[in-house]
């Protein structure tokens, strides 16, 4: 089963082309569920698990991998589902979220599967399940491939500190911030939630759009209307996957447009920072940040808030 992810480091060529690979597998009942390929370490029979006291809900204990301690999380239970029970045979996908490592148990795991971005498509708002799924894709066969939102699972557990440290908020920043413009663009509303409550702070005007296409034809459409963008809006920041266009296609559209290739991109996603690093570089954004790094956050607009003097 492990050997399912054998082949993931060769397989970073296909992002940056509005490509993606996910890992299927079922919870406790035939429904496919969905993970992106990129932010599985492995998946493995689970270990010996140890239970702990005072445990969350959701969280049915810890197993010791590989020097680490990793909370293992019944992710079934998680979206609303019938909780799953963890015995010898169950199965766990280790993964790594804004620089943490959980593993989810689950039922089965089927397969990868290599898809483009614009077959992927927002999850239906009539979908019972719809507030922990960040897109919806579908199998040859037709058959329904829900993805989870992990961002939102993993904030009900631990929230997500959203406060800028006190002595960051000096009024010099606050002035120079004060009514400026930012296009946040971002499928989880978690992760939408959480840019807004820390740009917020800052007294920030922001716009937001769910994915990369949707978020490029308001970049044209203001293009239209008001000629050189740099000048209107002090920065983009955007999540690297997306249903119809993921940021590394939006930062690649926007620096091929003349009205538009000078605006400050940011890349905001919970995908490693090595890997991220190697795509910033790639695609021509201007950084690269970690989700749920407030502090950071507010370092990144100072910056840009510099350059402009």
């Amino acid at each position: 089963m492990a050997g399912v992810l054998d082949t993931v480091n060769q397989r970073t060529r296909l992002v940056g082309e509005n490509r993606l690979e996910i890992l299927l597998f079922q919870l406790a009942g035939p429904q496919y569920f969905a993970l992106n390929v990129f932010k599985i370490r492995e998946v493995l029979q689970l270990p010996k698990m140890t239970l702990m006291p005072d445990r969350h809900q959701h969280v049915v204990g810890v197993i010791h991998l590989r020097g680490q301690t990793i909370p293992v999380i019944d992710l079934s239970g998680a979206i609303g589902l019938h909780p799953q029970k963890a015995d010898a045979n169950s199965t766990v996908i280790v993964t790594e979220y804004n620089q943490s490592v959980q593993a989810f148990l689950v039922g089965s795991v089927d397969r990868i599967l290599n898809l483009n971005w614009d077959t992927v498509q927002p999850p239906p708002r009539s979908a019972g399940r719809s507030h922990y799924l960040t897109a919806i894709t579908r199998l040859e066969d037709m058959r329904l491939v829900e993805i989870i939102d992990v961002e939102k699972v993993l904030a009900e557990i631990v929230p997500f500190n959203t406060r800028i440290s006190e002595g960051l908020l000096d009024m010099e920043l606050l002035e120079k911030a004060r009514g400026r413009e930012v296009l946040l663009v971002d499928d989880s509303p978690t992760g939408i939630n959480q840019l807004k409550e820390t740009l917020s702070q800052l007294d920030l005007t922001m716009h937001v759009e769910t994915d990369g296409l949707r978020a490029l034809r308001r970049l044209q459409a203001w293009a239209e209307e008001d000629g050189k963008l740099s000048e209107r809006l002090l920065m983009v920041i955007t999540d690297a996957e997306m249903p119809e266009m993921d940021g590394y296609r939006l930062t690649s559209e926007i620096r091929k447009d003349s009205r538009m290739s000078d605006l400050f991109v940011v890349l905001h996603t919970s995908l490693s920072g090595s890997f991220n690093q190697a795509m910033v570089e790639k695609v021509g954004c201007d950084g690269f940040l970690s989700k749920f790094q407030p502090d950071q956050l507010v370092e990144v607009v100072r910056k840009r808030l510099e350059r402009l003097d």
